[in-house]
């Protein structure tokens, strides 16, 4: 029983929240922002976009993130072993109940041997005796026949002093630990899962927009081609687009590699086979949360609550033990009946009254019964016992640090989560105003490139912000959504998220 506690504290103590997964999305931006545009010839653009994505989103169905939700805790492995291990709990809840039924033993013997007696006492040792009745011969004889013996043995402990109720509660103790583990690997899954839809959601854009600059792109070289054939701008502008080619090829291949990626964490977390998934971009790049507000404490979040059930387990366990060292009152009755083969007048006068049948042996002649109340208690017990409780003490103390270094951080992570709300609403704001700056300069640059007053390198430029600028709004709507979603992991109130998507 120590052993089903203990496993426990083997758990991992250095406990990764996993709303800190949301935290490293501005480290992922940092770097989706620097994908650079450039110039590529008609021909290339074409052949790229077939060769690099490989699929398409149009044939079939949209996954909703309600569906990826409920295929993820329907069929997570370790969802699976967390409710197997809570439904054995609940099995051992059962099993500490019905140790309060009497022991009723019923047996039967049938031995075939001799019946030789002798005076003198006989103590209980590690090697097994054998019983003999019979009279006491003056000599050593091998006569021997059937014997039987039919016994009911009737045991009840009916008072215990308290003694199995808290061995009851600590086996309740135990399964509340195990479902509180089983609600808290399913919260985290959810997590994942939602923050693992939104990022595929963001990869697959970042291939729409890099196809968009493709395309742009490869305008602006028909422009810089024509122009350096007719000699009316330098020959350098041209090598200046060439460098860049390879550039746009990688910027595509690179957003391809990162939905793949991002496909394939999608596909782990919901045990599924990787496709190309439909996700529902007319819902989350055209809306954001209407609600930010939640009254769920970081104390009711799953993640604590099972390291709150794990002190009182502790706690039960502690209590269980002191309880064993009382006394417990037992009710007991015996029946025994026996046959032997042996004769009532066999003595060493009448040595050969006796009968090698066995029907004679198996049939029952005698019959004896005994009831009684018995007390027992282990004085010893208390010096043996109190040590572990005082180990157990501190293993529940253990656990309480725990539980606050968790709720701790958590109520850490609900403050960030509500200034990113904040700044991402902020963000939201501006990045239109960004968008339209930057597609203005891009139409006046390409006019100016055009009509030969300016140089490429402007034209670039204004490329690039233009890029920039339709990234930033792209993953500015998801930005909300994943600060919203790191409020609900912190809080535990993951319905403040889910209410609010389809």
């Amino acid at each position: 029983m120590q052993n089903s506690v203990n496993l426990f504290k083997n758990q991992s103590v250095n406990f990764i929240l996993t709303v800190t997964i949301l935290q490293s999305k501005s480290r992922q931006r940092n770097l989706l922002l620097k994908m650079k545009t450039s110039t590529v010839r008609s021909f290339y653009v074409a052949v790229v976009i077939i060769l690099t994505t490989g699929f398409s989103y149009g044939q079939q169905p949209a996954l909703l993130l309600s569906d990826a939700l409920s295929n993820g805790i329907a069929n997570y492995q370790s969802i699976h072993a967390k409710r197997n291990y809570f439904n054995s709990s609940k099995e051992l809840v059962q099993n500490a109940r019905n140790e309060y039924l009497p022991n009723i033993i019923g047996g039967l013997q049938a031995a075939y041997g001799t019946a030789n007696g002798q005076y003198g006492a006989l103590g209980p040792g590690s090697v097994p005796g054998l019983s003999a009745s019979g009279p006491f011969m003056a000599t050593q004889n091998w006569n021997a026949a059937f014997g039987s013996q039919y016994v009911i043995n009737a045991n009840w402990e009916v008072f215990t002093f308290g003694r199995l109720k808290s061995r009851i509660n600590f086996a309740q103790s135990q399964a509340n630990t195990d479902s509180a583990d089983l609600l808290q690997e399913q919260f985290i899954q959810s997590v994942k899962i939602a923050d693992a839809y939104l990022d595929l959601l963001i990869a697959q854009r970042l291939i729409n927009n890099a196809k968009a600059n493709l395309e742009r792109a490869a305008g602006v070289q028909t422009v810089v081609l024509a122009k350096a054939k007719s000699g009316l701008i330098a020959g350098v502008d041209s090598s200046i687009a060439n460098a860049q080619v390879s550039n746009a090829r990688i910027a595509v291949i690179d957003a391809v590699a990162r939905e793949q990626e991002r496909r394939n964490q999608l596909a782990q977390l919901m045990n599924d086979t990787p496709t190309a998934y439909v996700l529902d971009t007319s819902f989350f790049f055209k809306k954001i949360p209407a609600e930010f507000h939640t009254d769920t404490v970081p104390e009711r979040n799953p993640q604590v609550q099972f390291y709150k059930a794990r002190i009182e387990q502790s706690d039960k366990y502690a209590e269980w033990l002191k309880k064993s060292i009382l006394p417990g009152l037992n009710l007991f009755s015996i029946l025994q009946t026996r046959g032997s083969g042996f004769n009532s007048d066999y003595s060493p006068v009448y040595n050969g009254s006796y009968s090698k049948s066995i029907l004679d042996g198996i049939s029952p002649t005698r019959s004896n019964y005994v009831t009684g109340v018995s007390v027992a208690w282990n004085i010893v017990s208390i010096a043996k016992i109190k040590h572990q409780v005082a180990a157990q003490n501190f293993i529940s103390k253990g656990y309480t640090d725990e539980y606050n270094l968790v709720a701790t951080q958590l109520k850490s992570q609900l403050v960030l989560a509500d200034e990113r709300i904040e700044n991402t609403m902020q963000r939201f704001r501006e990045v239109p105003v960004q968008y339209k700056a930057a597609s203005d300069a891009y139409v006046q640059k390409s006019v100016l490139y055009k009509n030969g007053l300016t140089d490429i390198v402007d034209l670039q430029q204004a490329l690039f912000a233009l890029s920039r600028a339709e990234t930033d709004v792209s993953i500015s709507y998801i930005n909300v959504w994943q600060a919203l979603l790191l409020k609900a992991a912190a809080s535990g109130d993951f319905d403040l998220f889910v209410r609010q998507v389809r």
